[in-house]
C-alpha cells in the first residue's frame, strides 16, 4: 500500500461527502436517495473499513482530449456525475464507496494514467468492482492496464460503446483517440492478442486508415445504424458478442458518451446527431451483466462545459445506477 501511494499521492484526492447532496427526507426512515447511502473513503485507509461491493473512481483529466484537438472540459466530468447520482432514488442495498478522483497535473497525461492504473489494480485486489468516471477516453488505456496488473493471468476482453474506434496510431504523444491502439499493440508485442469489440461505430467518424487498423487487429464491431431496440438487431448483436464473452475470463466495459445521439448527450467533445439511445445501451448492458464476467467499467468524455440542462451528466449517472442495480 505504501508503495502504491508513493506513486499516486500527488494525483489522488479522496472521496468528499460534501459533493453528495439531495432531497431531504424525514428523520428516522431508511435512506431514500444515493447521497444518503454512499460512503466516501480514502484508499489509504480502506483496510480499516468495510470492503464495499462497488467503488467509484474519478479520472479528472482532459489532457488527452486537448492533444486530440477536442473540446476541453472533461476533467470536470466526475464531480458533475456525483451531483446527479446523489439525487437519484435508491433501489438497491449494495455497498458503494466513492474513492474520489485521480487528477491530472500540469497536463501530464502519462503520469495521470499511471496513477489511475495503480488505483484500479488496488481496487480489484480488494475484490471491489471499480466504476471509472471520466475524463477523456484515454481513461481506457489506464483502466485496462490496471486490470491486467491485478489479473495478469486472466484473459480480459474489451467492449466499447463508441462512435469511434479510438485506434489512432501514437505519433508524438498518446491522446484520447489512441487508447485501444496502445493496448492492442502493447500486448501484440508480447505475443498476446486482446479481444476488442466496438459497438456503435460511425463510418463518418473514422478514417479509412482507422478501419484498416481495426482490420489488422481483428477488431469486431457493429455500425451505429443497427444499434437500435428491434428484437432482430439486438439478437444479432448478442450473437456476435457471445464469442468475446466465451473466450475471455473477464470483460471490461467502457462507454464513450459521444456514441449516444446528441439528443441524449450534447455534453461531449464530439457530439453527433447520429448514435444509439440509452434504452439500447441498457438492453445490451443487461445481457453483458448476465454473463457474470463484467469485472469493471467506466464512462468517458462527459464535458460539463457543453452539457445542455446537465442531461449528459444525468445520463452518465443513470448508467452507473443501472449497472449497480443489475449487477
Amino acid at each position: 500500500m505504501n508503495n502504491l501511494f508513493s506513486n499516486i499521492n500527488a494525483h489522488y484526492e479522496p472521496g468528499q461527502q460534501k459533493l453528495w447532496t439531495g432531497r431531504q427526507t424525514s428523520a428516522g426512515i431508511e435512506p431514500q436517495y444515493w447521497y444518503q447511502h454512499i460512503r466516501c473513503a480514502n484508499l489509504m485507509n480502506l483496510k480499516d473499513s468495510k470492503t464495499p461491493s462497488f467503488g467509484l473512481i474519478g479520472y479528472a483529466c482532459d489532457a488527452g482530449v486537448k492533444r486530440n484537438f477536442g473540446r476541453t472540459g472533461a476533467k470536470g466530468g466526475p464531480d458533475e456525475v456525483r451531483k446527479k447520482l446523489g439525487k437519484l432514488p435508491l433501489h438497491f442495498d449494495k455497498d458503494v464507496v466513492d474513492f474520489g478522483n485521480v487528477n491530472c497535473l500540469d497536463a501530464d497525461l502519462e503520469s495521470c494514467q499511471k496513477a489511475f492504473s495503480l488505483v484500479i489494480a488496488n481496487v480489484i485486489d480488494k475484490d471491489v468492482f471499480p466504476i471509472g468516471m471520466g475524463g477523456g477516453h484515454d481513461i481506457a488505456y489506464a483502466h485496462y492496464m490496471g486490470l491486467r496488473q491485478a489479473l495478469p493471468k486472466k484473459r480480459i476482453g474489451i467492449i466499447n460503446f463508441d462512435a469511434h474506434f479510438d485506434l489512432r496510431p501514437v505519433e508524438s504523444q498518446p491522446n484520447s483517440g489512441t487508447p485501444f491502439n496502445e493496448i492492442l499493440k502493447e500486448f501484440e508485442n508480447k505475443g498476446e492478442a486482446v479481444d476488442y469489440f466496438a459497438i456503435g461505430i460511425q463510418k463518418q467518424s473514422n478514417t479509412k486508415q482507422i478501419f484498416e487498423i481495426a482490420n489488422r487487429f481483428n477488431v469486431n464491431f457493429v455500425f451505429n445504424d443497427v444499434c437500435d431496440n428491434s428484437e432482430e438487431n439486438l439478437f444479432q448483436l448478442q450473437t456476435a458478442l457471445k464469442p468475446i464473452i466465451r473466450n475471455n475470463d473477464y470483460l471490461y466495459i467502457t462507454i464513450d458518451l459521444d456514441g449516444f445521439s446528441s439528443a441524449y448527450a450534447s455534453g461531449v467533445s464530439a457530439p453527433s446527431p447520429f448514435g444509439f439511445s440509452p434504452v439500447f445501451v441498457y438492453k445490451v448492458l443487461e445481457f453483458l451483466l448476465k454473463s457474470g464476467k463484467m469485472v469493471s467499467c467506466d464512462i468517458a468524455e462527459l464535458n460539463p462545459k457543453y452539457d445542455k440542462d446537465a442531461l449528459t451528466a444525468s445520463l452518465a449517472a443513470k448508467l452507473i445506477d443501472f449497472i449497480i442495480s443489475n449487477a
